[in-house]
């Protein structure tokens, strides 16, 4: 199981706005899943960056076009509630 370096990076943003209210310090919960469930994180490389290239413009949202080309490039599945995603060509899951 991965979880892209976007998804921290998002949270973090999140976070420090007053938007998402978390029970414990990000670096600590990224820990937890990595020692508890085995969580590795998915760094951005320059394939993913080129990859932007190839989408489509239904999404605006810079984070989740990268988690998009990411799953893409890498051939994983995408866990999320948004209903534009799908709409590429990734696999996805809720």
């Amino acid at each position: 199981m991965y979880l892209s370096i976007v998804s921290i990076w998002e949270i973090q943003i999140k976070s420090s706005l007053g938007k998402l209210p978390l029970t414990k310090p990000l670096a600590k919960l990224v820990l937890d899943q990595q020692e508890q469930n085995g969580v590795q994180i998915l760094p951005i490389t320059q394939d993913h960056i080129y990859a932007l290239a190839d989408l489509p413009p239904i999404h605006h949202d810079p984070f989740d076009r990268m988690l998009i080309a990411q799953a893409q490039h890498e051939h994983l599945t995408l866990v999320t509630a948004d209903e534009n995603i799908p709409k590429y060509a990734v696999q996805t899951a809720r």
